[in-house]
């Protein structure tokens, strides 16, 4: 068999997983359960994704499952996959493009190795299936004074905490939207740092109306009250406040955060004037939820809902044959919901179909997500707290004010006009960052008429960077474009 580290052939594999979070760990478990040889791709250097973010194994603590919901689980997964002959793990592997097929899965790509490592290894993977497990990326609401260091979103501040240890800060304030902020603020406080609040933007009619409507629904879901029930004995012990219909407006300091303004917010998260408060903290961790991570989906040729997730059917299969999605890329509905989509994904992928028992789980945390969005999902009177001054794109410096004047001068409806007028969404993060927001601004500023193209910071050619060198590495049959073209008759044609 050709090495698949030296061989510029694609390798062949029967289920290619791309992302080992719990939905790619559930699909390559059930995928070799149904007899399929698999191969599981992960960016990170060990398996476990965002959500079993944990330390690496030279540094292992006796109390990892402290700061894990299912950690058992995941250690178990882990073991069954790393032991299993049929299944190859790899680790340290971005997946930068997928090349659509015409009838079937594409061949994807990766470079293996270091980040930022200037000898990363190509490789290519021509699968019968795909499942695509690639999560999604936080979202923080721009405010003015969020390019301060001291802001962290709340990802950022529990992986430091889960992945290294570190507290943010001495005082923190913990602020967004959704269950979320309940395990950053318990992974601050067992890292040393004091939590002076959560302060939460939906009201609790809202809140209580998403989850108290047909209350009996949830006790499929228990385990996830028993999480909420420990967030809660760790608020009370510590006597963290918890303050719902409110939200950090802005951010001060010099050269760090030094206070933050919070204010009541209306239904629709507007703030309410007059209500603006004071707090001083030396970091503050935001998070509003989460966007799909799409760009494979996309590049494969994978249709999106109107919410810009990956759009699936009921054995997760998206509308390329072959491919599957599975976990936050088809919707936000945490780790439960992306463990059953997995399984269900991997399964169908090998060619076998999910039991009844599996399909009721799924649909248990897909009721349980639905709820989870109608009582935090942004709501769209934040863009009232974003001032012109306030930076909205941070890699390119794109001010608020500068979309606004764009789309008023230029009276363009485009998104990529736009972006290419004022470079918002641009730099280096490629819009992962700004890109919704971005958006969202634009689409306020024209009114009624709206944007044209709304969705498009996703799509991208690459899914991640990739030096020249490698792309020249991984597509070999692009050198003949620089090889002067023959002088004779081309082989097996006839001259003229």
């Amino acid at each position: 068999m050709a090495d698949p580290a030296t061989d510029p052939a694609p390798e062949r594999v029967d289920v290619l997983v791309v992302g080992a979070g719990p939905a790619g760990l559930g699909a390559a478990r059930a995928a070799r359960a149904a007899g399929a040889r698999v191969v599981l791709l992960d960016s990170s250097d060990q398996v476990g994704g965002q959500y079993w973010r944990h330390l690496p194994p030279e540094r292992t603590s006796a109390r990892e499952s402290t700061l894990h919901h299912g950690w058992e689980r995941f250690t178990a997964l882990r073991e069954a996959l790393s032991t299993d002959e049929g299944c190859r793990v790899v680790t340290g592997a971005q997946v930068w493009a997928a090349d659509r097929g015409d009838d079937g899965p594409p061949v994807v790509h990766a470079v293996v190795g270091p980040a930022d490592g200037t000898d990363r290894t190509t490789r290519a993977y021509a699968a019968t299936s795909v499942v695509l497990a690639t999560g999604a990326h936080e979202r923080t609401l721009p405010f003015p004074g969020w390019d301060l260091p001291g802001v962290f979103s709340g990802g950022a501040a529990q992986a430091l905490a889960k992945g290294e240890r570190v507290a943010v800060g001495r005082r923190v304030l913990v602020a967004g939207a959704g269950p979320f902020l309940l395990p950053v603020a318990a992974s601050l406080v067992r890292t040393g740092a004091g939590v002076a609040g959560i302060v939460e933007a939906s009201r609790w009619g809202r809140i209580t109306r998403g989850w108290g409507t047909r209350p009996w629904e949830l006790l499929p879901a228990r385990t996830k009250v028993g999480e909420l029930g420990g967030y809660l004995r760790d608020l009370a012990a510590h006597r963290i406040p918890y303050r719902a219909g409110a939200g950090v407006v802005a951010a001060h300091g010099r050269d760090r955060v030094e206070s933050v303004t919070v204010a009541d917010l209306d239904a629709d998260w507007r703030p309410v004037p007059g209500t603006e408060r004071r707090h001083d903290v030396d970091a503050v961790c935001v998070s509003h939820g989460f966007v799909p991570r799409v760009e494979l989906a996309l590049s494969s040729g994978c249709a999106t809902a109107d919410d810009g997730s990956v759009r699936v059917d009921d054995e997760q299969r998206t509308t390329v044959p072959g491919v599957f999605a599975a976990g936050e890329v088809t919707g936000i509905g945490g780790a439960d919901l992306s463990l059953a989509e997995g399984e269900v994904a991997g399964l169908v992928a090998a060619g076998a179909l999910p039991g009844p028992g599996l399909l009721r789980r799924r649909a248990t945390y897909r009721a349980f997500a639905a709820r989870l969005h109608a009582a935090h999902g942004i709501r769209p009177g934040w863009t009232q707290w974003v001032d012109d001054t306030t930076i909205v794109c941070r890699c390119e410096e794109v001010s608020a004010g500068e979309l606004r004047r764009s789309a008023e001068l230029t009276c363009s409806r485009g998104l990529r006009s736009l972006k290419l007028t004022t470079r918002a969404g641009l730099g280096i993060c490629q819009g992962r960052t700004c890109g919704r927001s971005v958006e969202d601004l634009l689409e306020r500023s024209l009114g009624p008429a709206g944007l044209l193209d709304r969705g498009r910071v996703s799509r991208r050619p690459l899914a991640a960077p990739v030096r020249m060198g490698e792309i020249a590495r991984a597509v070999p049959p692009l050198v003949h474009l620089a090889t002067p073209a023959p002088s004779g008759p081309v082989p097996g044609e006839e001259s003229p």
